[in-house]
Formats: structure tokens, C-alpha cells, sequence
């Protein structure tokens, strides 16, 4: 009986070990997550920004002659 306890009592442990490292490894995931999270959000402001000014640069632009006004 009490080599079946010792069997048990290391395999708890072993899962008590594996489970803290799966929870470090999950804490390390989300904080990447957020990171990058935060980034995505930041290139999105740029890419509107950068949109924002295209189209206004484009407006500036002089309008095309028409195929009718070429001779």
C-alpha cells in the first residue's frame, strides 16, 4: 500500500510541476498577446493616417483632360 501512495503522491507532484509551468507559459502568452495586441492597433493608426493623407494629396492633384478635349 504504500508503494501505490508514493506512486500517487509523485504523480501529483509531477502534475502540480507541469501545471505551473503551463500557467507561467500561459501568462507569458497573453502578455505577448497584448503586446501585440497594442501594436496591430498602433499600425492601424498609421495606415489610416497614411490613407488620410494619399487622399488628400490626390485631391491637390490637377483633374485629367478628358479623351474628348485630346484632339
Amino acid at each position: 500500500m504504500s508503494t501505490l501512495l508514493q506512486q500517487i503522491t509523485d504523480r501529483v507532484e509531477r502534475l502540480l510541476v507541469r501545471h505551473q509551468e503551463l500557467q507561467r507559459t500561459n501568462d507569458l502568452l497573453a502578455q505577448q498577446v497584448a503586446q501585440l495586441t497594442q501594436e496591430r492597433d498602433a499600425l492601424k493608426g498609421r495606415l489610416t493616417t497614411a490613407r488620410n493623407r494619399i487622399d488628400a494629396l490626390l485631391e491637390r492633384l490637377p483633374e485629367e483632360p478628358s479623351d474628348a478635349a485630346t484632339p
